[in-house]
């Protein structure tokens, strides 16, 4: 199985959320079990030999872009065995500080850069001569190439075999943008329109993805099946229902090489389920590089989130002061919306003595954060798969979770009768349900300690490897490949 990834995104050359972390281990467990898997992203100017073991390619592409000819070479990352990692470097539309946009919102040109991403994977494909089983394309940047395989590129005996798989990490972002982008796409005008590419008027590069993929999935089972309704569709529940048995939900997975406190470098201590003494010393760590007090019985509740209302952030913004008379410590490490970064910071000055925030991105201080809380909060009002509960389990931090999603497909709620589940759980997303279901957590962790050493025991032991979420990828690679197949016997 030969599989080509395309990809805004892979940790650590370029990240903005969990798409990149997923990008980064997927490829590899798919690679262990013996598929042979590319990857291409865009070289953004981050992306340096001075920061990563990169060589530059004798490759390169040109790509016809509305009577514009635009070429592009090549960068590979140096690595024996694993995934082949490739960078397409086009200094015109990925040599800019961020990825995405700057502080006066979205690129302008975003849809002829991500464009141009999935055309030239394509072309990749066709100059260097290979077959990929399977064109892998995540979320609506790279939404295209299905597209491609089966207009532009259509009839190439190098491609006519191939599947595509789209993958939804996130259904509320879709790369809108006007009709008149349908010339820079290259294809016909017979496509614009609702069976196909066209959405209110405008066109959807990850609707159009969805129409033409041989297989959709999307990156937890509870997602799949939400995403099906009115109220997590946004609008695309309808061609998502269309696509019936090939729409399929694989939970993403966790790399226990990196994230695992046993053997984690970034914290003060490492500590497993059978020898949890060096948590301890985590969660002191934290405590000074927040400004709080060292107090070990103090408990402390952390957030590792994007700072925007998809996260519940607004929640967790309404009840710090609660959260601040119950003598509770709390840190939040991320960045994201303007109000929110205010209201944050306010609410940092008002309880100083109880709050530690870091408006930034900071990986390392992730770790710590993970190492040294109590208990991690993951209020989303949806969520896709989320991995910050994964990590905190594997911490021993107890997640306290909305039941939606990843969330709920992954996070068992405590019962103290029965002693099992791994965290707490809430439906509402109201501040009052966040509020109650954080007292029962801090109820537990004052008056019981051996519960809540059992609890964390439970939490460390819950295994999210990749190995088991890759077999499913490789099995929908197969579907997908036989679905192909059996569209060029009927059609013949």
């Amino acid at each position: 199985m030969r599989v080509l990834m395309i990809t805004p995104e892979v940790t650590p050359f370029a990240q903005t959320g969990g798409l990149g972390e997923v990008l980064s281990s997927l490829p590899a467990a798919l690679v262990s079990l013996g598929a042979e898997v590319d990857v291409l992203m865009p070289k953004y100017r981050r992306i340096t030999q001075e920061r990563f073991d990169i060589e530059k390619t004798n490759l390169r592409v040109e790509v016809d872009l509305n009577a514009n000819t635009v070429s592009a070479g090549f960068w590979r990352l140096r690595n024996s065995g694993g995934p082949r990692v490739f960078f397409l470097e086009c200094d015109e539309y990925y040599d800019r500080d961020d990825l995405y946009g700057d502080e006066d919102g979205d690129y302008k040109d975003n849809a002829e850069r991500f464009v141009f991403l999935a055309r030239s994977a394509i072309e990749m494909a066709l100059v260097e001569d290979i077959h990929y089983d399977v064109f892998h394309s995540h979320d609506w940047q790279s939404a295209l190439a299905p597209v491609y395989i089966r207009t532009l590129y259509a009839g190439l005996p190098l491609l006519a075999k191939s599947a595509s798989v789209m993958t939804i990490h996130n259904l509320g972002y879709q790369g809108i943008f006007w009709h008149w982008d349908m010339p820079l796409i290259g294809v016909g005008w017979e496509y614009f329109n609702p069976r196909f590419m066209e959405f209110h008027g405008h066109v959807s590069l990850l609707k159009s993805g969805i129409v033409f993929a041989d297989k959709v999935n999307t990156v937890s089972r509870g997602y799949c099946e939400e995403i099906l309704t009115p109220e997590f569709g946004f609008g695309l529940e309808g061609v998502l229902q269309e696509k019936g048995s090939d729409l399929k939900g694989i939970l993403n997975g966790v790399d226990y090489e990196i994230w695992d406190p046993h053997k984690d470098p970034m914290i003060a201590a490492g500590y497993s389920p059978g020898d949890l003494s060096g948590k301890a010393a985590c969660k002191a760590e934290l405590q000074v590089r927040a400004g709080l007090p060292t107090e070990p019985k103090t408990p402390l509740i952390a957030m590792v989130s994007r700072l925007s209302s998809q996260k519940g952030i607004d929640l967790v913004e309404a009840v710090i002061p609660a959260l601040a008379a119950q003598g509770v410590q709390f840190v939040l490490l991320g960045t994201g919306e303007d109000r929110y970064q205010y209201s944050f910071r306010k609410l940092a000055q008002d309880y100083s003595e109880n709050t530690g925030i870091f408006l930034s991105y900071d990986y390392e201080l992730a770790h710590k954060i993970f190492a040294g809380a109590d208990m991690v909060l993951v209020p989303s009002r949806y969520e896709p798969c989320g991995l910050n509960q994964m990590y905190a389990m594997k911490y021993g931090a107890i997640p306290i979770v909305r039941a939606t999603g990843g969330l709920r497909d992954t996070v068992d709620q405590f019962d103290p009768d029965r002693e099992t589940g791994a965290g707490f759980k809430f439906d509402d997303p109201e501040p009052s349900a966040l509020k109650e279901t954080i007292l029962k957590a801090l109820d537990l962790y004052r008056t019981n300690p051996v519960a809540w050493q059992n609890l964390m025991v439970r939490a460390m032991k819950q295994d999210f490897s990749w190995e088991r979420s890759a077999r499913e990828y490789l099995r929908l690679y197969e579907q997908a490949v036989e679905n192909r197949a059996r569209m060029l016997r009927d059609s013949v």
